[in-house]
């Protein structure tokens, strides 16, 4: 039965990928790099929740975001399911920054670059300044959302990582908010040859207004909203229904 069940949902995710894949480059061939695109791709992508066997459930309300839109989002990056999970998430308007080296990924990759979301090179730390200019450029002419992982990296199945401060000092010169996102820890969570992969839950934290930081602010803020953001992901993952025997990393 295992054997079945892993087939069956590895044939369907790969029959909705390249589905994905030609309407996704449709979409950008259209209307290239425009900014619904990405809202327009990950809504797509919601249909694949249930194809992995999770429910996911959201404590928040998609126009309260909307509202205060421009902004910058932040959220954790656990495990390359993120792109299902957290597929709601994205709104009319919003794109991602990623690193450089996505554009390489199979499928993903090319559809990243060309519904307009933006390429950080982090090896180049002027580079990435310049981008973060851009990025601000964008925010203020174009009024459009910014979707961060403070990470940079994923934090996987342990402990949360270090905030960069550049989230918040991107909001500070674009004058706009942060919002923060949770995301219920879920990373091993998800076996496609298990039926019920349980729950993800997904919460919104209230907003920070940046436009009122200060530069000398921005790193005790940023270590705040990270410690938030961890207080907030253990109350979250106290509510979540997750397959038996799995067992939350206990320096998460």
């Amino acid at each position: 039965m295992r054997y079945l069940i892993f087939t069956t949902r590895l044939t369907i995710l790969l029959v909705m990928s390249l589905m994905w894949l030609v309407v996704g480059i449709i979409i950008c061939t259209i209307r290239p790099m425009h900014k619904n695109n990405v809202y327009a791709l990950t809504y797509m992508l919601t249909w694949a929740q249930k194809v992995i066997g999770v429910k996911v459930v959201l404590h928040f309300d998609k126009q309260a975001i909307r509202e205060q839109m421009p902004a910058i989002l932040v959220g954790l990056h656990q495990c390359d399911w993120d792109i299902i999970t957290m597929a709601h998430i994205p709104q009319p308007g919003m794109v991602c920054v990623g690193k450089k080296n996505l554009i390489f990924t199979p499928i993903f990759g090319i559809l990243f670059f060309l519904s307009g979301n933006i390429l950080l090179d982090r090896d180049h730390r002027s580079k990435a300044y310049e981008t973060m200019l851009k990025i601000v450029n964008k925010i203020k002419n174009k009024h459009i959302s910014v979707w961060m992982f403070p990470e940079g990296t994923r934090s996987g199945h342990g402990p949360v990582g270090t905030f960069k401060t550049g989230a918040l000092h991107t909001a500070m010169l674009a004058q706009v908010k942060v919002i923060p996102f949770i995301t219920s820890t879920y990373t091993r969570q998800i076996d496609l040859g298990r039926f019920n992969n349980g729950e993800v839950h997904i919460t919104m934290l209230p907003s920070i207004d940046a436009a009122k930081l200060e530069r000398n602010e921005l790193a005790q803020a940023t270590l705040y909203l990270r410690e938030q953001m961890i207080a907030a992901l253990h109350e979250l993952d106290l509510k979540v229904s997750r397959p038996q025997g799995y067992i939350l990393p206990p320096d998460r």
